[in-house]
């Protein structure tokens, strides 16, 4: 019976590759042009043009209401810092709005910094709040938290941790092509010793590796995709893989689906990598496809 149902799969092989994405990319030893950057398509979803110093005052206003004092060195840093970086001194403004949009919707959505507080302000007060960036924030959090405040630690995700996740990118032997970009979003929250890690809702990315399509007498058709990384509550990027572990669960999911195989993408035990087969047909795999795949590495992580 079992085979009967994997005869209605596809055969898909899951590599892995160090594309990058997350929430956003905080990387030491950045240019300051490159922290301007970061900061500005945090906030606003693009980078702008005019002479850095401009650019700089800009968002100071923007996020705290006034231009900074210092050298001009000084006050990027402050600015990147406080946007994107997450230590034991403090939590950065991203995992501070990642918390307080996965407390007040259970959900953390994909958009800039400025349209996620504006959505999050229209569901929860009804219109868009005037004030700072900071202000408006900390007055999302104070309805988030008893305290007015997220609870952040820092702990470690261990390898092998399973994800399982749903497609966002609909993928066929007609119209994808190798290279083009995959992506997908974590169904269930993630948490180490209590700590949000990966809140659900958050996107990952991987590729189209190679494409086949069915040919005469039975030849299957083939699509090769990697499950490459996905984003952590903090910003961090976290890499994933398919290995032996996911692989178990995803044969867990052919057995439990049955004959009730619409939207399921799932991974049996058929040869040495893995996967699940028809003959002689084209892939095509919609949106909403479900599988489970693994932490690659063990890492130290902040979490609310």
């Amino acid at each position: 019976m079992l085979r009967k149902f994997t005869s209605l799969l596809v055969l898909i092989v899951l590599i892995s590759s160090n594309m990058g994405l997350a929430f956003a990319n905080v990387e030491p030893g950045m240019a300051m042009v490159d922290k301007v950057v970061s900061v500005e398509k945090f906030f606003n979803g693009a980078q702008t043009t005019g002479a850095l110093v401009q650019r700089v005052s800009k968002l100071e206003k923007d996020v705290w209401g006034s231009e900074g004092t210092g050298s001009l060195l000084n006050r990027v840093d402050k600015l990147y810092s406080y946007s994107l970086v997450t230590s034991n001194s403090g939590p950065s403004f991203l995992i501070k709005l990642n918390a307080a949009e996965w407390s007040l919707t259970h959900a953390v959505t994909v958009q800039p910094a400025k349209a996620r507080m504006e959505n999050l302000e229209r569901t929860i007060l009804g219109d868009v709040s005037p004030g700072s960036l900071d202000d408006r924030l900390n007055q999302l959090l104070k309805l988030a938290y008893v305290s007015g405040k997220p609870v952040v630690a820092n702990v470690t995700l261990n390898k092998d941790t399973l994800l399982k996740v749903k497609l966002l990118t609909a993928l066929n032997t007609h119209t994808s092509k190798s290279g083009d970009a995959v992506a997908f979003e974590v169904n269930d929250d993630i948490y180490v010793d209590g700590s949000l890690i990966i809140p659900k809702g958050v996107q990952g990315i991987g590729k189209v590796t190679k494409v086949e399509e069915a040919k005469n007498f039975g030849r299957d058709a083939k699509i090769e995709i990697s499950f490459d990384q996905v984003g952590a509550m903090d910003g961090s990027t976290i890499r994933t893989i398919l290995g032996d572990k996911a692989r178990l669960e995803n044969k867990s999911l052919v057995t439990a689906a049955g004959a009730s195989m619409a939207g399921a993408l799932v991974f049996g035990p058929i040869g040495i990598l893995g996967g699940a087969f028809i003959h002689g047909k084209d892939v095509d795999i919609p949106v909403g496809a479900e599988i489970y795949i693994q932490i690659k590495d063990t890492v130290n992580l902040y979490g609310i």
